[in-house]
C-alpha cells in the first residue's frame, strides 16, 4: 500500500508555519481543499503515480519521489 510521505506532510507543515494557507496550496495544485486534506490524513487512498499528489509535492518543491512511502518504509 502506498501512503502520502513524511516528507509531504512537513513541507506542507512548514509551508504553514511560512504564512501559506493550506487552500492556497491546495488551489496552486488544481485540487479542492477537501482533497488535499483527506489525501495528507490518509483518508483517500493514493497509487504510486497519483498525480494530486505529484502537484502537491510539486507546490512545495518536491520531486515525484519524495512525495510517497509505502507501509514497509521507515519513515
Amino acid at each position: 500500500m502506498v501512503r502520502v510521505s513524511q516528507r509531504l506532510r512537513l513541507a506542507l507543515l512548514q509551508a504553514r508555519c511560512d504564512g501559506r494557507r493550506q487552500y492556497e496550496i491546495a488551489n496552486a495544485a488544481g485540487i479542492h481543499p477537501t482533497i488535499l486534506s483527506s489525501l495528507i490524513n490518509d483518508i483517500r487512498p493514493v497509487h504510486a503515480d497519483d498525480a494530486r499528489v505529484i502537484a502537491i509535492g510539486k507546490v512545495l518543491g518536491l520531486e515525484p519521489a519524495d512525495c510517497f512511502a509505502d507501509d514497509k518504509s521507515k519513515e
